[in-house]
């Protein structure tokens, strides 16, 4: 199991601690209902420094990740982030990840804990370009400010100017204190909010001066288990559970970071999918009787026919319901269509809504 390098500091702050991903975690603190209140309606810290950092670089690192992303990268402009996923060559998905412009033979991607080994290596399989690639992960903290009042708790510590910042944009600066340090307007909460990147011998410095800072604005150091909520009411999917190596992303409604202008891994067949059409597709919905739909859980019509399956679902903490994402027939993936899920041998109805669940 590893460790982040506050891996002992969360511990002494009553975290509960868990292992994700390979790594101890804390999953909560204060309890989740009320750190993803915290995020929703002010501003909380959450240490994601799980998360896998790569450089590319060279002149050719732009050509070597037009084939691996399903994305356009040539959109890109120095300071501008990208969504996209690492298409497989049968049809499923490598990974999502971001990818950070630097400058024009410079990015800096961001991938998934549980997947770091496996996306290096799957890099590295198609870099017959000559470039050259350093993974950082172990070296990095990342550290997620999220919510309304984000901005507002951490200007003082920065010369970088955050409210102006448009989103999936990033700059470099000083930041408490800290030379080059990467701040980005991202994040997985849909709250608003910044991600910071700063070297691992930098991360407790950065952190204590996140919180002093943002005490006056009740700021609280946030767990997994209140990321999890906060990014299933805006229906981001969650890698391992909602899209893997045999999930197709055009069925879990990733066809907008889907460009067939280039060639990338797998297009032709992709684009071949594209023009059948899917058989499934990912959608959320609402739980209309009681019960919490959890991953794997059957998803079935009127008749009791399986239809589908749950692939995450929990209980809004701000809607005060029960929601889910998961895969069903197309035919019931249109917005109102009645679909049930068996819970404890039990059809429980759902209506079928598209994310996110809190506008």
């Amino acid at each position: 199991m590893k460790n982040t390098a506050l891996s002992e500091h969360h511990v002494a702050l009553g975290a509960k601690m868990v292992p994700f991903a390979g790594f101890n975690m804390p999953v909560q603190y204060s309890g989740i209902n009320d750190e993803h209140e915290t995020v929703r309606t002010g501003v909380g810290v959450f240490d994601v420094s799980h998360m896998g950092e790569f450089i590319l670089k060279g002149e050719k690192a732009l050509d070597l990740l037009q084939k691996i992303s399903s994305n356009d990268v040539a959109k890109l402009y120095d300071g501008k982030v990208q969504y996209a996923y690492i298409p497989n060559e049968t049809g499923g998905i490598v990974d999502d990840f971001l990818t950070y412009r630097i400058d024009e033979h410079t990015y800096f991607l961001v991938v998934n804990a549980s997947n770091i080994d496996k996306d290096w290596d799957w890099i590295g399989r198609y870099n017959t370009y000559g470039v050259e690639m350093k993974n950082i992960s172990d070296k990095t903290s990342l550290f997620a400010v999220q919510g309304p009042k984000a901005a507002e708790a951490l200007q003082s510590l920065t010369d970088i100017e955050l409210a102006p910042m448009e989103y999936y944009s990033f700059q470099k600066g000083t930041f408490a204190g800290v030379d080059n340090v990467l701040v980005s307007a991202t994040g997985y909460t849909g709250a608003g909010g910044f991600e910071i990147y700063v070297a691992n011998e930098d991360a407790k410095k950065v952190w204590d001066a996140i919180f002093e800072a943002g005490t006056p604005y009740g700021i609280k150091p946030i767990g997994l288990g209140a990321r999890d909520t906060l990014r299933l009411e805006m229906g981001f999917c969650l890698y391992g559970n909602d899209i893997d190596d045999t999930t197709s992303p055009l069925a879990a409604g990733l066809g907008w970071v889907t460009k067939f202008t280039k060639d990338f891994v797998n297009s032709a067949n992709l684009q071949a999918e594209k023009e059948r059409g899917v058989s499934q597709k990912l959608v959320g919905f609402e739980m209309l009787d009681r019960g919490i739909p959890r991953h794997d859980y059957e998803i079935v019509d009127n008749d009791g026919n399986k239809i589908g399956r749950v692939t995450s679902g929990t209980q809004s903490p701000t809607l005060k319901k029960s929601i889910g994402l998961g895969y069903v027939d197309s035919a019931f993936s249109k917005e109102g269509s009645e679909i049930f899920v068996n819970i404890r041998n039990q059809a429980i109805k759902a209506v079928v809504r598209k994310p996110p669940f809190v506008k």
